[in-house]
């Protein structure tokens, strides 16, 4: 239901995250905040803190931030809508009636309904595998060496050879041929009718965080194509906000979660006692997987295969886990492919070893970009350092940025100093630290242009509100129609308004937003760390840059979608002569 924003904000008010947050979370003033262990990631030393002044939470460590409502549907696992209900009870705040639509009480029924057909078709899977016909899936799953304790665990079962038992069985227990289609469990053609998706396979049952079955991989018997097949996309099944085994992952408080990329792979780490294995599902890793790991940990430990395919994929998944706040490290496996090759060869203990060996992610990076440099060619050489140092600036925390630079320069033999002053010269030329870079075919592929918009949008808010007294000089220059991303442009219309009325309220923006990932993002803006550079020219010049940086972005893309619109051709005319008049102003921070 939706509610409106003054009565949101009237809710948010009388409920101070303070007094709601210390009924979960242990916590002690320390100066103007309130810090406690983080209930979202494993930690032994508190960085989740409170601020009653700006009534928002943050974690340093994992990354986890937002508002009273943040906090709820984070930790109980609410929507937006159940987290109002919840403080509204707490405030004793009246809330008006429901009077939900027909199509949302629908929706909400087939939610049920295809939870429900999931579990039923998990059952029948799990019963064909111990019978007869699945004796051919039993069999091969022995062969992978599982003990009958962990395919009980995991529930295995097996499609049959016959392409419509699955569908039969469901009809006979009441489920419509359209409800079994939609659970992506049965598919129709004129030929052969209704038949099942899945057939002659060893089947793993996905589940979500809360051990509901939301779909199916399947592992075909023989050489037949494709050799895994998952369910398709469904109201319940988000391929990229799920990870395989992440229900028991997330209960093994083992400090951290290794990531691999199959079924097996997990399966095997869990039997030989690494209970805290998950992996993506038939897709690339993702924003929204690691948004979901970082409640369950703060360190990721990348166990991909080790092929040229398996390194990629490593080096596109430690710029997420970067994005998401995560710290990362990389097994290395070899001389064996994947985890459960190395574990049937060589042991739970020498696992263990490589665990402990595991590679620091920036270490990695390097030296995966080593391998495009000739270091003996002093040109080469002096490439190779200048881009080691524009990755350093991807450190925005000075003591971990200079940690880093005093490691890499003892690794690859560079003088400190030396390495210490391109850093510098890269981030007075930028301001900031570079966007962490996610490869999708190379190490040296450049990072994608929204991404390096969207870096520039969030520091221009994240300057505002560290110094709003900035923002009367540049409001002639820039608008909230000049952020292109949809997020920040949202953010920047609220606190654009606020900062005219002389308020800055950022638990209020935060509620701007319904869902958990966008309030997180939001709450980033209020936390990310500035570069501090060394003099205050150095500042403004940085400052003006990525106003300009922003300004020019802004135009480009209204640009872009011209066309016949006279309207939009008069703004950009109106934009280029602001552009330039910001280009020639100085901008002073005092």
């Amino acid at each position: 239901m939706y509610y409106p924003d003054e009565l949101v904000e009237e809710i948010r008010a009388k409920n101070d995250i303070v007094e709601v947050i210390s009924g979960y979370v242990k916590m002690q003033r320390k100066g103007n905040n309130y810090f406690g262990l983080c209930p979202f990631h494993s930690e032994k030393s508190p960085s989740f803190s409170v601020s009653p002044g700006k009534q928002i939470f943050y974690c340093f460590g994992c990354g986890a931030g937002g508002n009273v409502f943040t906090f709820l549907m984070e930790y109980e696992n609410y929507s937006f809508q159940e987290a109002i209900k919840a403080l509204a009870q707490r405030a004793g705040v009246s809330l008006p009636e429901e009077t939900d639509s027909r199509e949302a009480r629908e929706k909400d029924n087939k939610r049920a309904k295809l939870l429900e057909i999931n579990k039923e078709a998990a059952k029948y899977f799990y019963y064909q595998l111990r019978g007869k016909s699945g004796q051919a899936g039993y069999q091969y799953l022995k062969k992978r060496e599982l003990s009958d304790e962990t395919i009980h665990r995991f529930g295995l079962g097996f499609a049959n050879m016959t392409g419509d038992d699955l569908t039969v069985y469901l009809k006979r227990k009441g489920y419509e041929d359209r409800l079994i289609q939609e659970a992506g469990l049965a598919a129709f053609d004129e030929k052969h009718g209704i038949h099942d998706k899945f057939w002659n396979r060893v089947m793993f049952p996905i589940q979500d965080s809360n051990h509901r079955v939301i779909g199916f991989g399947g592992r075909v018997m023989g050489d037949a194509k494709p050799k895994y097949l998952n369910s398709p996309e469904t109201q319940i099944f988000d391929k990229s906000r799920n990870l395989y085994g992440l229900n028991f992952a997330r209960t093994s408080r083992k400090g951290n979660i290794i990531l691999c990329e199959g079924y097996m792979d997990v399966i095997s780490m869990h039997q030989a006692g690494f209970t805290q294995a998950a992996a993506s599902l038939g897709t690339a890793f993702t924003e929204g997987q690691a948004n979901l790991l970082r409640r369950y940990a703060q360190e990721v430990i990348l166990a991909y295969d080790s092929d040229g395919a398996g390194v990629k994929a490593a080096l596109r998944a430690i710029g997420i886990l970067k994005e998401a706040g995560l710290s990362g490290k990389v097994l290395n496996l070899e001389p064996y492919k994947d985890p459960d090759e190395f574990l049937k060869n060589r042991g739970q203990a020498a696992f263990e070893e490589r665990i402990r060996q595991a590679e620091n992610s920036f270490f990695f990076e390097i030296r995966m970009l080593q391998r495009e440099y000739d270091l003996s060619d002093p040109e080469s050489k002096t490439l190779f350092h200048r881009e080691i140092a524009r990755r350093l600036c991807g450190f925005s925390e000075e003591v971990e940025r200079e940690n880093y630079i005093e490691a890499v320069a003892d690794k690859y033999h560079i003088g400190f100093e030396n390495l210490r002053k391109l850093v510098r010269s890269y981030a007075a030329k930028t301001g900031f630290a570079a966007p962490p870079v996610r490869p999708k075919s190379g190490i040296r592929e450049k990072s994608a242009p929204d991404e390096g918009r969207k870096k520039a949008q969030k520091l221009l808010l994240t300057w505002l509100v560290e110094e709003p007294a900035v923002y009367k000089k540049i409001k002639k220059y820039i608008s909230p129609d000049d952020f292109t991303d949809e997020l920040y442009r949202k953010i920047a219309e609220g606190l654009f308004g606020e900062l005219e009325r002389e308020e800055l309220n950022p638990a209020a923006l935060i509620s701007l937003f319904t869902q958990e990932d966008e309030q997180r993002e939001a709450a980033g803006v209020f936390h990310t760390k500035l570069i501090q550079l060394q003099t205050k020219a150095e500042q403004e010049k940085a400052f003006h840059d990525i106003l300009v940086t922003v300004k020019r972005n802004s135009l480009e893309s209204l640009s872009a979608g011209l066309g016949n619109d006279l309207s939009a051709l008069s703004r950009v005319i109106e934009g280029k002569k602001a552009l330039e008049e910001l280009s020639k102003t100085h901008i002073s921070l005092d």
